[in-house]
C-alpha cells in the first residue's frame, strides 16, 4: 500500500566549529512527546514556510550551491531553502547567521530574528545532503543540509538564551563523538560525510541524495554530468 504521508519541503543546517582543529557541530535533542523523532539528537531545522520565499537575504547561496538545490527539484527555490534554514536556526538555538542591517514590517516568523538587527545573509551556507523520510513515518520530509560555520555567526555561539524550547541540551558536539549520541540513522550519514570534508569544508561538487519512495530506497547524486 503506498504511503500517503504528504511530504513537506524542509531545510536543515548544520553548524562546525573549528573545522581544522578539533571540529564540533552544534546540535541538540528533541522532546520524549515529538512525534517526529522523539528524544533523537539532531541539527536545527525543519519545514519551510511560504513566507520563506518571500524573505529578501543580505546575500543569496553560493551559485554552485543554488543549482544542485534546483536539480531534480519542482520543490522551493534556493533562497527559500536558505531563509528556511536560518529562520530555523535561529528559533531553535537563538543564533544569527545574517548581515547588519535594519527591516520594516518583518513577517510574524521573523520578528524576532529582525530585532537582532541583521537581515539573513545565505553566502556561507553550503548545500550537502538531501535526504527523503522513509515510508511509514509519521511525518515525513524532503530535507535539504546546509553547512556553514560557527565563524560566520553573529554574536557569542555558546548564547542559546534566545532559543525556543523545541530541543533542549543544545551545545557543541565534538565531531568525534557525536555518533556516541542518540541519532537518526540519516544524521549519521550526513556526520560521515562532513568528516571527509574536514578541514575546508568546501562545498561538494556531487551532492548526495538519499531517495526514498514507495517502491525503493537510493542513493543519487546531484550535480554529476
Amino acid at each position: 500500500m503506498a504511503d500517503s504521508t504528504p511530504i513537506r519541503d524542509a531545510a536543515t543546517v548544520i553548524v562546525v566549529r573549528d573545522p581544522a582543529g578539533t571540529p564540533s557541530v552544534l546540535m541538540g535533542q528533541r522532546g520524549a512527546k515529538a512525534a517526529f523523532m522523539p528524544n533523537k539528537f539532531v541539527f536545527p531545522g525543519g519545514a519551510i514556510d511560504p513566507g520563506d520565499a518571500k524573505i529578501s537575504l543580505a546575500a543569496p547561496i553560493p551559485e554552485g550551491c543554488a543549482a544542485r538545490l534546483s536539480e531534480a527539484s519542482d520543490g522551493p527555490q534556493p533562497d527559500a531553502i536558505a531563509a528556511a534554514a536560518i529562520r530555523e536556526l535561529w528559533e531553535e538555538t537563538g543564533q544569527v547567521l545574517g548581515t547588519p542591517r535594519q527591516w520594516f514590517d518583518p513577517p510574524p516568523d521573523w520578528s524576532g530574528f529582525a530585532a537582532t538587527g541583521h537581515r539573513p545573509d545565505a553566502s556561507s551556507l553550503r548545500f550537502i545532503f538531501r535526504a527523503v523520510t522513509p515510508p511509514g513515518r509519521p511525518r515525513r520530509f524532503d530535507a535539504r543540509f546546509l553547512l556553514t560555520e560557527a565563524s560566520a555567526l553573529r554574536g557569542d555561539p555558546d548564547d542559546f538564551s534566545q532559543a525556543s524550547d523545541e530541543l533542549s541540551h543544545l551545545r557543541w558536539v565534538p565531531l568525534a563523538e557525536a555518533r556516541d549520541l542518540d541519532l537518526p540513522f540519516i544524521t549519521e550519514i550526513v556526520l560521515a560525510e562532513i568528516g571527509g570534508m574536514l578541514p575546508d569544508l568546501a562545498a561538494p561538487k556531487v551532492v548526495p541524495f538519499f531517495q526514498n519512495d514507495d517502491e525503493d530506497s537510493q542513493m543519487r547524486a546531484l550535480g554529476r554530468i
